[in-house]
């Protein structure tokens, strides 16, 4: 159940990266890199040339306004890379360039876009990242609604994989869970817990209740 839930990382420096998944080494096998350039979303997050710890796995996702640019610098090191669609200039030429390179293909939604902007290409996608907050922090408030894009995504190809990001706790894992959220994104319930090792525990104990 462990690899289900994603913890959540902004850092804004290699020292930061390293506190942080410190915390979590051996407890989870796949970390998620939030990438924030302080344009499409305020905040900057692992916007340098960093370098990851070995012993996990990594996706990212790229709030930041040149998604492509990013990934052509910085791709390699990981395993998901996530831009958002708002972001893309030309989201058919971004998918047949990642099917060429034999990448997988995900894309997330803001809170305010609809879920329609996607369902064209969700043939060729492998997941989608819906965004459950506002970008660029740590706690931000959890929007409910969002959830409703998951059922029409799973409605349309229950192939994708949806990833939800935002807010998860032992509540909110659990109404994600319920309308067909395959991965877990959880960022400040983790960290500020006094043990990320029981926070992971109790989300696990959540998605089991399901």
């Amino acid at each position: 159940m462990v690899s289900l839930i994603h913890p959540a990382i902004i850092a804004k420096s290699q020292s930061e990266l390293l506190v942080e998944t410190r915390k979590v080494r051996g407890l989870v096998k796949h970390l998620h890199l939030d990438v924030v350039d302080g344009k499409f979303a305020p905040n900057h997050s692992l916007h340098f040339p960093f370098q990851l710890p070995t012993g996990f796995t990594y996706s990212a996702h790229l709030m930041i306004k040149e998604p492509e640019a990013w990934i052509a610098r910085q791709g390699k090191k990981i395993r998901l890379c996530i831009p958002h669609v708002e972001a893309l200039n030309d989201v058919p030429a971004y998918i047949q360039k990642m099917r060429r390179s034999r990448r997988k293909i995900a894309l997330a939604l803001l809170p305010e876009t609809p879920v329609s902007r996607i369902v064209p290409f969700l043939p060729y996608m492998d997941n989608v990242l819906i965004l459950t907050v506002h970008p660029g922090f740590y706690g931000s408030p959890f929007l409910p609604q969002t959830l409703r894009k998951i059922l029409v995504i799973k409605a349309k190809d229950p192939r994708c994989k949806v990833i939800v990001d935002g807010g998860m706790n032992p509540r909110t894992i659990k109404k994600a869970a319920r309308v067909g959220a395959d991965y877990f994104v959880s960022g400040s319930y983790i960290w500020n817990a006094t043990s990320p090792k029981k926070a992971l525990q109790k989300l696990q104990a959540s998605l089991r209740a399901v």
